[in-house]
């Protein structure tokens, strides 16, 4: 492994150096920290230790080595073990949240939602994911984590993991069954409940216009990375993954409330 390296494939510019990571830090930074430290803490170690900032800007935190998918998903990535533990670490990484998410509601990049129960990640995708082989190892990325109900966050990674978009995007695979078929298997790795599994696609249709709403909020701000991504049309996929969601209700809620 070389000394130095510039990580590619996030908003942010993210440079390796040795077993470090320096990312640039944001008015949120001080809770994300704060975050990070009470998981360690709490005994959770698949997401990166604080060791603190740099004079121009920039936090260091652990770099954990792994593999990160970027799309369309590797094929590692999009196997069912990853699927699997996917949704098993984002299970235990809410529940290690949970006294935190409690304690601490305000001076998060994204807004606290209501009944504030975890600190959502708020991007869980295989992008802010680590892989050894086909297993999810490591957690990446927290600047979007704020407080909200454990189902915002599980909405936006079925998304993601099973995926949820439409074949012919970068992000779709397979048919709706078997999307659905893997977002029921995200379900009961995690261990939703009947009330989060009958709301689970409203969830993800309004997490997406949650994000486009977001892009054009901070493009709006003069924020170039989310300008770029509206300039390359990222938010039409998300809102044509919403009227294909729609289109394909019945199909997901046949697979998620099967008894």
């Amino acid at each position: 492994m070389t000394d130095r390296e510039v990580l590619t494939g996030g908003v942010n510019e993210v440079v390796r150096i040795g077993t470090t990571v320096r990312r640039p830090v944001g008015p949120w930074t001080p809770m994300v920290h704060g975050l990070l430290r009470h998981l360690r803490d709490q005994g959770f170690t698949a997401a990166p230790a604080v060791h603190g900032v740099t004079d121009d800007g920039f936090e260091i935190l652990d770099f954990i080595p792994g593999q990160v998918s970027n799309y369309p998903m590797t094929p590692a990535a999009a196997s069912m073990r990853a699927l699997e533990s996917a949704a098993e670490l984002l299970r235990a990484y809410h529940d290690s949240t949970l006294g935190y998410a409690r304690d601490v509601t305000d001076g998060w990049m994204l807004p606290p939602r209501t009944p504030t129960e975890v600190i959502c990640h708020g991007d869980y995708a295989p992008h802010n994911c680590v892989f050894e082989g086909d297993e999810v190892v490591g957690i990446i990325d927290f600047d979007t984590a704020h407080p909200a109900p454990r189902l915002w966050d599980i909405g936006y990674a079925v998304y993601r993991w099973a995926p949820t978009g439409r074949v012919e995007d970068r992000d779709g695979s397979g048919t709706p069954e078997e999307q659905a078929r893997r977002a029921r298997v995200f379900c009961d790795r995690y261990g939703l409940d009947a009330a989060g599994r009958a709301g689970l696609m409203d969830t993800v249709v309004a997490r997406l216009h949650a994000l486009v709403d977001l892009m054009r909020s901070e493009a709006a701000r003069g924020n170039q990375a989310f300008a770029r991504h509206l300039e390359e049309g990222h938010h039409l996929l998300y809102l044509a993954d919403v009227e294909y969601v729609e289109e394909q209700r019945g199909v997901f809620d046949r697979y998620l409330l099967a008894t």
